[in-house]
């Protein structure tokens, strides 16, 4: 998925003189980025102690890629999906796809680990993409079906070899919560986590404010300069986007999206262009964040009237080709800018 679609906008604190007393020290927060999951991260925390967490971080990343990473050939996703039959699965591993099958069945399929054939046919995979035509995505769609793959103890079960896993719509998700995880392990309680766009906030800023991240507003072209639609404070919330516009291939005139219907086998075509889910962790609302592309607009806001443990703000598009949002209630009273 496009994880490229959120900003952070982390405040600079400023530590105030006092007059007529000591010059009291405010904590600054400690800050650093890198690349990762093939993608940026940053994170910002504030430590008393002002350690930083780095090294162990990057440790995090690397332990996360030699489990789901489909690009890593000796990875435990990479073997299952070429069917070596001696892996076990890990913690990180079983995490990954307990939560993928719990979303996979509560949105219908719309959200499916095994669509990673039918990503790779398009070109949005680990592998070239092919010519497609509707006989070519008939003979990859049985190969797509969350309920023919098994976790039993730490072996993975797959009714048809021809099967493959991607975590990729998920994975940087769970990413964000574990390094969520680490930091509240060290007694840090108020930090931001930005995985490719993943975020994860927690506490507040030493000046009593929450941390306010940006929702970038859809563009017309992968390469326009990218701006805001709209700033949202996180309060102990996870928020992740997902969007057609930036990742894309067009043909004989006809864009095709990198959001594949597991269902049809083809890229979605609808008017929503971007979907922001709230959520209390990353890796939920990485995943819903996807089956919501799928799903469009009317469908999701039908899902989430039974779902109020999730929020949602949607960029669309009119008939006439003008941007349009629509805000869940909780969703709303985050907001505090919308341009």
């Amino acid at each position: 998925m496009n994880r490229s679609i959120i900003y952070a906008l982390i405040l600079v604190i400023i530590c105030p003189a006092l007059l007529h007393c000591q010059t009291v020290r405010t904590t600054q927060p400690v800050k650093f980025n890198g690349e990762a999951q093939g993608t940026y991260y940053v994170v910002t925390y504030f430590d008393k102690q002002d350690r930083n967490f780095q090294v162990e971080i990057d440790s995090l990343f690397k332990r996360f890629d030699s489990s789901v990473s489909v690009y890593m050939p000796a990875s435990i996703i990479s073997r299952i999906n070429n069917n070596d039959n001696t892996v076990s699965t890990d913690r990180v591993f079983n995490m990954v796809f307990n939560k993928s099958m719990e979303i996979s069945a509560n949105t219908g399929g719309a959200f499916d680990i095994t669509v990673g054939p039918l990503v790779n046919a398009w070109g949005f995979g680990f592998t070239s993409r092919i010519k497609v035509d509707q006989h070519g995505i008939d003979s990859l769609l049985p190969l797509v079906n969350y309920k023919a793959v098994h976790l039993i103890g730490n072996k993975v079960y797959k009714d048809n070899p021809g099967i493959k896993l991607d975590f990729n719509a998920i994975a940087q998700g769970f990413s964000t919560d574990e390094i969520g995880e680490f930091l509240l392990s060290k007694g840090i309680e108020n930090f931001l986590i930005d995985v490719g766009g993943e975020i994860l906030g927690r506490g507040k800023k030493t000046n009593g404010s929450f941390w306010n991240v940006g929702v970038e507003k859809p563009s017309a072209d992968a390469d326009d300069s990218r701006t805001l639609k709209a700033v949202v404070k996180l309060q102990n919330m996870a928020l992740s986007t997902s969007g057609n516009y930036r990742k894309y291939f067009e043909e004989n005139g006809v864009r095709y999206s990198h959001t594949i219907n597991p269902k049809t086998g083809f890229p979605v075509k609808h008017s929503l262009l971007s979907v922001s889910v709230l959520a209390s962790d990353c890796m939920t609302a990485d995943a819903y964040a996807t089956a919501f592309m799928v799903m469009g607009l009317e469908k999701t806001k039908a899902f989430l009237k039974q779902h109020s443990e999730l929020q949602g703000y949607f960029i669309y598009s009119d008939t006439h080709g003008k941007l349009n949002t629509y805000s869940t209630k909780g969703f709303k009273d985050i907001i505090e800018e919308q341009y």
